[in-house]
């Protein structure tokens, strides 16, 4: 049983081998064919295709045949046209050369003709020539007969004569021109200085040697003097101030002729009433921060000043230098204020006449310095001032502006010359300074009596500060002829009597009236 089966499988297996070997011969076969028709239809494909391309590339070159002679045709053609046109303008030039030949042949002959004219007119000319010379040369003679001198010594006297002429006009003239160069100078300096005393008005405090300082009460003065006058002698050793209380109620006066020692002693003083706690411990701690405070205080004013003045790049030291001036007084004058002012006036006056503005106004904001410390060093402030400005590096511009402002040295600059006339101004300035409030008032009293003086005047008024004098005439004994001579005869006269800054303003007045009552 078992051996049947395994022989059905065998022969089974055995058909199934040789089935598919047949069938894979047929499949073989079957290729073979598709291939060999594929590869005859390929062939037919490539010869189409080669017979397309060669059918394409004889249509091309047909075509670029086409076009190669179009474009030889056109530029044949465009080659033609330019030939033409050049012959053309070929033509042209010749035509213009012809006509030009033509012309210049004209002008030849023109030119011939006149040479030949000018020629017979130079033979001409050199005769009467030689006439002249000939008539010349006899009157010279004549006149060497007539005058006994001759030719050569008469061009000496008559050079000698117009040398001696010329000389004369030419000191003349040059004595006329410094004259009115004098008078215009004059008047323009004027005009400048009254300009710039318009522009700038600065206030100025009263000098002083005294401080009040006021008390809440009384009461109060007993607690400053303190248990056999402890407290005063201690507030008046550490700040070498004179306290002094009197009768005046509630108040204390401070006296002392240092400004900065009097400040410290009124601040520290004025902290120890507010304390109210009074003893000599007490008293020595306030001083030390009114110390500290007037520093800050002086360090402020010294930056405020700079600011003010529109100068910067000063060492610190001659900042704070300038706050201390805040405390200094010259004449009643603020020295503080009075260098603002005078470094405002050197930078107008610097900028009328086209100066460098900016040294300046440097130059006279610093051109009192010394005066900070003048009282603590031996010298003068000027010689201080120049001595401090070249130990902070100022430059020799400013050194030099410092040291000649009240003419110690000599100017060797514009600059100096500037600062100069700025401080005179700032001085002079009505009230600014004590003792000269009553110098202008005087003037001003002199001008007004000058005037009066002359025959005709009616009234006389000074105004603007003493800038101008304003005559009123009677008109029944001043014509308006004699008005101008009387204004320049009081002009003379205030010029002859009078010192003052800038110019004065004569400004004379004629009133006619006609007067009748209606009845």
């Amino acid at each position: 049983m078992d051996i049947n089966l395994f022989v059905a499988l065998g022969i089974t297996l055995v058909v199934a081998i040789i089935v598919g070997v047949i069938t894979f011969k047929l499949g073989v076969s079957y290729r073979m064919k598709v291939a060999e028709q594929q590869y005859g239809s390929a062939e037919q494909k490539a010869r189409k295709i080669v017979d397309d391309a060669i059918k394409e590339a004889e249509s091309i070159k047909r075509e670029a045949r086409l076009e190669i002679k179009e474009e030889t045709y056109k530029i044949k053609s465009d080659l033609d046209k330019e030939v033409k046109d050049r012959r053309n303008e070929l033509q042209r030039l010749e035509r213009r050369l012809l006509q030009k030949e033509e012309s210049l042949d004209k002008k030849a002959e023109a030119f011939e003709r006149k040479e030949t004219s000018l020629a017979s007119k130079e033979d001409h000319l050199n005769k009467m020539k030689t006439e002249v010379k000939e008539l010349h040369n006899q009157q010279v003679t004549e006149l060497e007969k007539i005058s006994g001198l001759t030719s050569t010594q008469a061009k000496e006297y008559l050079l000698k004569s117009v040398e001696n002429e010329v000389k004369h006009e030419t000191a003349i003239l040059v004595k006329e021109l410094e004259v009115k160069a004098k008078e215009e100078a004059n008047k323009k300096s004027r005009e400048i200085l009254a300009n710039v005393i318009q522009k700038c008005a600065v206030d100025h405090v009263a000098e002083t040697t005294v401080s009040v300082v006021p008390l809440p009460s009384d009461e109060m003065k007993g607690r400053i003097i303190g248990r056999e006058g402890r407290n005063i002698r201690t507030l008046e050793t550490l700040t070498g101030i004179d306290l002094i209380i009197d009768d005046t109620p509630e108040a204390v006066i401070l006296s002392g002729f240092d400004p900065i020692r009097r400040e410290v002693a009124r601040i520290a003083l004025e902290k120890l009433i507010v304390d109210g706690r009074i003893h000599p411990a007490r008293i020595e701690e306030m001083v030390e921060k009114a110390k500290r405070e007037v520093e800050n205080i002086i360090r402020e004013e010294g930056e405020m000043a700079t600011f003010d003045a529109g100068v910067h790049g000063l060492h610190h030291e001659l900042v704070r230098l300038l706050g201390k001036m805040k405390f200094r007084t010259s004449y009643g004058q603020s020295v503080l204020k009075h260098s603002i002012e005078v470094s405002h006036l050197s930078g107008l006056i610097a900028g009328e006449i086209g100066v460098d503005v900016r040294i300046a106004k440097r130059a006279g904001l610093l051109h009192d310095i010394g005066k900070s410390v003048d009282h603590e060093m031996e010298g003068s402030h000027v010689s201080i001032g120049a001595d401090l400005c070249r130990k902070y590096k100022e430059s020799d511009l400013i050194v030099n502006a410092v040291e000649a402002h009240h003419g110690d040295v000599e100017p060797t600059s514009i600059i100096a010359v500037i600062v100069q006339a700025a401080d005179a101004i700032s001085a002079a300035r009505p009230g600014a300074r004590r003792e000269t409030l009553e110098t202008y008032i005087k003037r001003l009293q002199r001008l007004e009596e000058i005037a009066t003086e002359f025959k005709g005047v009616d009234k006389s008024f000074a105004i603007q500060a003493g800038r101008e004098i304003r005559i009123m005439v009677l008109p029944d004994q001043t014509t308006d002829e004699e008005m101008v001579l009387l204004a320049r005869d009081v002009s003379k006269k205030i010029e002859e009597e009078l010192e003052y800054p800038g110019q004065i303003k004569v400004n004379v007045i004629r009133e006619t009236r006609a007067v009748e009552y209606a009845k």
